[in-house]
C-alpha cells in the first residue's frame, strides 16, 4: 500500500492528512470514463482498498449512464433527458434495474475485492434503506412540461444498514436505485444519492467523479474552490449548466445537511482521489458552504 502512494507522490504530504481523517467516512461516487477504462478502473479499486486499509472509511456510490445507454440501444430503446435526469418508463427501469443493480454492481464488488479490499454490493431496494418519491414534472430548456416517469427524488436514507457494513470492514457499494411509498423501484441520479447518503452518514467528505478537469468559472478557467453562493451565481448566469447542475446542487446540499467538504474531481487521471484529498493543490474543484 506504502507503495501506491509512493506512485502518486504523495506520501510526506499524505501523512498529516491519513491522522487527521481516521475513521472518518467518505462517499464517493464512482462514475464517468473511471468507469470504462481498464487503467483507471485499476487505480479507482486501489485507491478505494488504500483509504480503508489506512483507517479511513470509503462507501462508494456508482453510476452507469454510457452502459445503460448502450443497454438501451442494443434493445431499440430511445431514451431521452431533461437537466442531466434520464427519461424513465417503466420498460427503461426494467434496464437500469439490470444494468446498475446488477452486472456494475457485482462487477466493482469484484473489482475491489480483486484488489484486497472487502466490499458488498447493495442498492436502496435493500431493506428499503434509500427511499425517494417520484418527480411528476420536469420542465425542459424551451419550458415544455415533461413527465419524467420512474425519476425519484430522495425523502430519506437510513444509513444504518451501511454503518453495519462499515463496523464489519467492508466497503459498501451501492446503485443508486431507490423504492417509493410502494416498494416500487425509482431511478435516482447517481450525484444526489451520493449527496444524501453523505449527509446520512455525517460523512467528512462527498467525492464526485466526473470526466472533466474542474467546475469551470466564467473565463472558462478551472476553478480549484468555489463556495455555495458563487455556484448559485454561475448557474443563473448559464455558466454551470447541464449535467453538471445536479452534481453541484447535490454537494451544495449535502455541505448544508452536515458534510464538511465536497469535490468534484475528474476521474480520468490516476489516483485523483489521492491527489485531491491528500495533497495541498488538489487536481478538482473543492466546493465550501
Amino acid at each position: 500500500m506504502k507503495d501506491l502512494i509512493d506512485k502518486a507522490g504523495v506520501l510526506q504530504e499524505a501523512l498529516p492528512y491519513i491522522r487527521t481523517f481516521h475513521g472518518e467516512t467518505f462517499v464517493i461516487k464512482y462514475g464517468g470514463h473511471a468507469m470504462i477504462d481498464e487503467r483507471l478502473r485499476d487505480s479507482f479499486a486501489r485507491d478505494v482498498v488504500l483509504l480503508k486499509y489506512v483507517g479511513i472509511n470509503p462507501v462508494v456510490v456508482h453510476g452507469g449512464g454510457p452502459q445503460i445507454d448502450e443497454t438501451l440501444k442494443s434493445l431499440g430503446v430511445v431514451s431521452e433527458r431533461v437537466e442531466g435526469l434520464r427519461v424513465t418508463d417503466d420498460e427503461t427501469m426494467r434496464v437500469v434495474e439490470m444494468v446498475l443493480g446488477g452486472t456494475l454492481n457485482r462487477e466493482i464488488v469484484s473489482l475491489i475485492t480483486n484488489h484486497g479490499g472487502r466490499a458488498v454490493g447493495l442498492s436502496g431496494r435493500d431493506d428499503a434503506f434509500i427511499r425517494a418519491e417520484r418527480i411528476t414534472a420536469m420542465k425542459t430548456r424551451s419550458g415544455k412540461d415533461v413527465d419524467p416517469g420512474r425519476v425519484g427524488r430522495v425523502t430519506q436514507v437510513n444509513p444504518d444498514l451501511i454503518r453495519r457494513l462499515v463496523d464489519g470492514g467492508f466497503i459498501p457499494v451501492i446503485a443508486p436505485i431507490a423504492v417509493d411509498a410502494d416498494g416500487a423501484p425509482l431511478n435516482v441520479n447517481a450525484d444526489t444519492v451520493a449527496g444524501k447518503v453523505a449527509e446520512a452518514m455525517g460523512a467528512r467528505k462527498l467525492v464526485l467523479m466526473t470526466d472533466i478537469p474542474a467546475v469551470r468559472g466564467r473565463e472558462g478557467e478551472d476553478r480549484s474552490s468555489l463556495s455555495s453562493a458563487e455556484v448559485d451565481e454561475l448557474i443563473a448566469e448559464g455558466v454551470i449548466d447541464g449535467g453538471m447542475i445536479p452534481k453541484v446542487r447535490c454537494a451544495q446540499e449535502a455541505l448544508a445537511g452536515g458534510v464538511r467538504k465536497a469535490h468534484i474531481i475528474d476521474g480520468r487521471v490516476q489516483h485523483a482521489m489521492l491527489l485531491e484529498i491528500f495533497t495541498d493543490k488538489g487536481v478538482g474543484t473543492e466546493l465550501t458552504r
